[in-house]
């Protein structure tokens, strides 16, 4: 079967088409429709597949093979039969979107090769972002900035874009920002006076329809820089986006929008003077507690054994405890506290002592339905069985006034 003529080859603003139906093939999803001819584009080159309309049935994918034979699947079977003529329709909302982040990759690609002679060695256009990857080492604001300038300084140019078609040889007396491994006739995307490269993707006619082109983030990846960004509609939406957080934060606070990563800053900075204030205050209390359950405690074997179950207590509280404990007296803590979504237990002795913390609390956590462990001296672990906490304890208990030699370190 010879290739789909590619209607947007010559013109991506081609949005509506008549083509006949060379083949239908069946699929669990629906019918591969192909076509003489279409204005659809298939998923290739980091870009997604149109969608659209071929009479009234919806088109949900478009994809080629290895022929450059065009399938079209739709989402119903046995609609549309071979050498029927068909019309076309190609979602508007969708190709204007690919066509803006698509050809602001074209020049925000140059753009770093200008201003930081960083080449891009991949792109991939996703249904928020796209993403390019250059070979830069060492990113900067500075640098992202510099090619983020650029790359906004062609679209407000309004430049023209054109397409080419040429033959190899004919390529190869061009200035391509990249080679390209296409024989034949390649198509080339010529930006007046600023870049040329190979694509088969769909572009704007003139830069100032890509609209603004923003970064939104860079990393280092693989020794290289991966560049997120959005061009056009998007830009507004993501603008729309953080100007909303901004502003809500900046309420927050009774301020105005630009006054809010400073306050933000002074709140984090109080928040972690508080916190550490909190806990040297839950430290004095967790003495004073500690003092009242060692007064309560039972002596065994010359040492004390502190029990208690708690209610709704976050566990890094009763892991305090617990060590406030076992530093104060010579004493073994098995201390739980308990939840909706079940219980936590934390065992612990004091240095001198050689019961095995670790091993007396496996056992107890098997009986709740989960596991725990730990070092000899300390021990914390837990499972979703709430209702046994109070037996788990007792027969922790049990062991360690019973043992003989079983629980040493």
């Amino acid at each position: 079967m010879q290739p789909t003529q590619r209607l947007y080859f010559d013109d991506s603003s081609v949005l509506e088409f008549s083509a006949t139906v060379l083949d239908v093939k069946p699929s669990p999803r629906g019918d591969c429709i192909v076509l003489d001819r279409t204005a659809f584009y298939p998923t290739g080159g980091g870009q997604p597949n149109d969608i659209g309309t071929l009479d009234e049935v919806n088109v949900v994918d478009v994809f080629e093979d290895e022929s450059g034979v065009i399938y079209h699947l739709v989402d119903q079977s046995n609609v549309i039969a071979s050498g029927k003529n068909v019309d076309g329709r190609i979602d508007r909302a969708r190709r204007l979107d690919h066509m803006q982040q698509h050809s602001g990759q074209h020049v925000l690609s140059q753009a770093f090769v200008q201003a930081c002679g960083a080449e891009t060695r991949s792109f991939h256009l996703s249904g928020q972002t796209s993403t390019i990857d250059i070979e830069l080492q060492s990113p900067t604001d500075d640098s992202m900035r510099a090619a983020e300038d650029l790359a906004n300084a062609i679209v407000f140019d309004d430049r023209p874009m054109r397409i080419h078609l040429v033959n190899e040889d004919e390529a190869s007396r061009l200035p391509l920002r990249k080679e390209t491994a296409v024989k034949g006739d390649i198509r080339v995307i010529e930006i007046e006076d600023f870049d040329w490269s190979p694509c088969g993707g769909t572009h704007a006619a003139r830069t100032g329809q890509i609209g603004m082109i923003a970064i939104r983030s860079y990393e280092r990846a693989k020794k290289m820089t991966r560049v997120e960004f959005v061009c056009g509609v998007r830009a507004l939406a993501d603008y729309r986006a953080a100007n909303k957080t901004a502003v809500t934060v900046a309420r927050s606070f009774s301020a105005e929008r630009d006054s809010s990563p400073e306050l933000v800053k002074q709140a984090l900075q109080e928040n972690k003077s508080l916190h550490k204030r909190v806990r040297e205050l839950l430290e004095v209390a967790m003495r004073a507690e500690a003092s009242e359950l060692l007064d309560a405690a039972v002596e065994r074997n010359g040492f004390k054994i502190v029990q208690a179950i708690f209610e709704g207590r976050e566990l890094e509280e009763v892991r305090i405890l617990a060590l406030q404990i076992v530093q104060r007296e010579l004493s073994v803590a098995l201390l739980g506290t308990r939840s909706t979504e079940g219980a936590r237990l934390v065992f612990a002795r004091s240095k001198s002592l050689t019961q095995n913390m670790g091993q007396l609390l496996a056992e107890a956590c098997a009986m709740l339905g989960g596991r725990g462990g730990g070092r000899p001296d300390s021990a914390q672990g837990g499972g979703p069985n709430a209702e046994k906490l109070e037996d788990a304890i007792r027969v922790a208990f049990d062991k360690l006034t019973g043992e003989s030699s079983g629980f040493s370190s």
